[in-house]
């Protein structure tokens, strides 16, 4: 049996409000990241701004040391809401399932508002990228029921940690 394989992340919190002392979702995923034995390399809030958000994301993703962008806000229908959009263009493949399975699972907990939820993920330079909506309701249910298995190394059949692993880091 092997080891676990820990995971450099990076946190995007998008919002036109928030900021790190009242950053509910962001600090919920940074303990979730290092509860589940990864690392949270990085970490910033940006407003809701599409080039912007393509900024830190560009940076990130090129970054061979992360691994896994976990971004929260900026996934709804308000006319600044822009995530989808705003990653779209980065992304090499999308996970199309995540959003899917996201809204499947909120159904049972906030009803047809689900619908209003745009949330995202994709592969772009052996980095996933995940884009939750920014409440931390959402972010949890994000977390707990898809995310963390996924980025298990043991969990079976298969998990995004094994192949995320083989990119190499930085010396």
């Amino acid at each position: 049996m092997t080891d676990p394989i820990s995971l450099g992340c990076a946190i995007l919190t998008v919002s036109d409000t928030r900021t790190a002392g009242d950053d509910t979702s962001g600090n919920l995923l940074a303990e979730s990241v290092a509860h589940a034995g990864h690392v949270c390399l990085k970490r910033d809030i940006v407003p809701c701004n599409l080039y912007q958000i393509r900024r830190v994301m560009s940076d990130w993703i090129a970054d061979p040391d992360v691994h896994v962008i976990l971004t929260t806000g900026a996934t709804g229908f308000a006319p600044e809401d822009c995530m989808p959009e705003a990653v779209a263009p980065l992304f090499d493949k999308e996970i199309a399932g995540f959003g899917e399975l996201f809204r499947h699972l909120s159904h049972g907990e906030i009803g047809t508002s689900t619908l209003q939820s745009r949330a995202v993920a994709g592969y772009a330079n052996d980095t996933a990228i995940f884009c939750m909506p920014g409440s931390t309701h959402a972010c949890r249910t994000a977390w707990t029921q898809i995310i963390r298995d996924q980025l298990d190394s043991e969990c079976k059949p298969c998990n995004f940690a094994t192949l995320l692993h083989r990119r190499p880091t930085a010396a």
